[in-house]
């Protein structure tokens, strides 16, 4: 019966706090790539469809790759807890600084100021997940399946109200009803407002339910200072080779899932079909909103697949069989859109010519039952195979993945343009089910490194 005990509320705490972040984040994602590729005056920036999928390539790399750095100084100096504050209120001011400038400048300072934000903000928050469970390690999967809801949950409400808010609420329109100018901007103030009601709440509420948990940099709390000085047993630096291991793997994993923000939403905005009739009244559905699927899925799914890491026959599932059914699922996902691109006929079949709604929707249905095999186990699995000193910057490690993952994602979705959707999303399922294959064939020889931790 213990396994089925409440979670601390300190999990809650950091958990709503996440929504927040998330929100932000996933908001101002949602429109980022409309917003680069509109024309100026539609609002945006103007910019080719292949210079802006490039852009946000590097936008989400460098997002996952500052996350090395925070690490590192939250570990030897900051502490995790201060370093969260400080992460919030850069990302609060990088999502101002593209509400108030619409110039290319104030694009480089917002997306800058939020690359830097999230890299004291991303390691350590999971960090500190990872900490309140350091006596239960057996329950780590499920509570980091939950924080993981809670990540979703902000990333399914926000594209929803923001997206609602650019392309609806303050978008100017004609007579005919089309949208002449996006309200982008407004979009990127309510991403900056919801980053400041985490904050709020966080700061308030911290010290009542997570005690002194993160309040210390590992490398000068007295107690580890000893442990710090302790040369790596070979057994340690086993289970960090497995860490590295474990972060190739995603590599490939989030390349193809991180095509959602860029390929696919602008497949999406130009090939699916997205009017809704009903007799005299129709309604198109804003593009950011099916950024949102893959959050819903999550929100649904998320508590399904913590409960079954738990129950025994989950249990037998280790981390690199969870990595290999990750790979074969977002593969399975892009099988979709290539039939997507068949219904259409071909990839020069004229835009006016839509596919099902039925296919982003599988796509992401399979991207996020991968995700969720991978992305919360992969967090809980670099707390429990790292050293105590090195613990944020090997989160800031597993992230780091993302940094090369997305601008390689960057690079496919540009190429889409040129090589056409339907090479694109065949070459990149077909690479899925490669590496999904290469991972299960290996997983009980990369098991053995990690000592008995599954």
């Amino acid at each position: 019966m213990s396994k089925h005990k409440k979670h601390s509320k300190g999990l809650y705490l950091l958990f709503f706090t996440e929504i927040w972040e998330r929100f932000s984040y996933y908001g101002m994602r949602g429109i980022l790539i409309l917003y680069l590729s509109k024309s100026l005056i539609e609002g945006g920036l103007g910019i080719s469809l292949g210079t802006a999928s490039l852009i946000y390539g590097y936008f989400t790399g460098f997002v996952y790759f500052t996350p090395l750095l925070g690490g590192c100084l939250a570990d030897t100096y900051i502490g995790q807890r201060k370093s969260i504050t400080i992460g919030g209120i850069m990302m609060m001011a990088g999502q101002l600084a593209l509400f108030a400038f619409n110039t290319h400048w104030g694009l480089f300072l917002g997306l800058s100021l939020l690359i830097l934000g999230n890299g004291f903000f991303k390691p350590n928050i999971s960090t500190i997940v990872g900490q309140l469970y350091e006596n239960q390690p057996e329950r780590k999967d499920s509570a980091f399946s939950i924080f993981y809801m809670g990540i979703n949950l902000g990333a399914f409400i926000a594209p929803l109200i923001i997206g609602y808010v650019a392309e609806d609420l303050f978008a100017l329109k004609g007579a005919d009803g089309q949208i002449l100018n996006f309200g982008y901007k407004y979009g990127f103030l309510i991403s900056a407002i919801g980053m400041f009601l985490g904050q709020i709440s966080y700061n308030i509420l911290a010290k009542k339910y997570l005690g002194d948990t993160g309040m210390r940099a590992s490398r000068r709390d007295p107690k580890k200072k000893l442990q710090n000085k302790t040369p790596l047993t070979k057994m340690e630096k086993d289970r960090i080779k497995t860490i590295f291991i474990f972060s190739f793997i995603s590599i490939f994993f989030w390349a193809a899932f991180e095509q959602a923000g860029s390929s696919l939403t602008l497949y999406t905005d130009q090939f699916i079909e997205k009017k809704i009739e009903i007799g005299s009244w129709n309604w198109h559905i804003p593009t950011s909103w099916f950024q949102s699927i893959n959050a819903l899925f999550i929100v649904m799914l998320a508590p399904v697949f913590a409960a079954f890491w738990e129950s025994p026959f989950g249990q037998k599932f280790s981390t690199p069989i969870k990595m290999g059914i990750a790979m074969l699922l977002v593969g399975i996902g892009f099988l979709f859109m290539v039939g997507a691109v068949f219904e259409r006929g071909n990839d020069n079949t004229h835009a006016s010519v839509k596919a099902s709604v039925l296919w982003i929707i599988f796509t992401y249905l399979f991207h996020t039952l991968g995700e969720l095999c991978l992305s919360p186990v992969g967090l809980s699995m670099v707390t429990k195979l790292s050293p105590a000193k090195l613990a944020s910057l090997l989160m800031g490690t597993w992230l780091f993945s993302s940094f090369i993952a997305n601008i390689a994602g960057g690079y496919i979705a540009a190429y889409v343009h040129e090589l056409g959707a339907k090479n694109i999303f065949t070459l990149v399922a077909l690479f899925c089910f490669f590496i999904g294959g290469i991972t299960l064939i290996f997983s009980e020889r990369i098991s053995k490194k990690m000592h008995g931790i599954k």
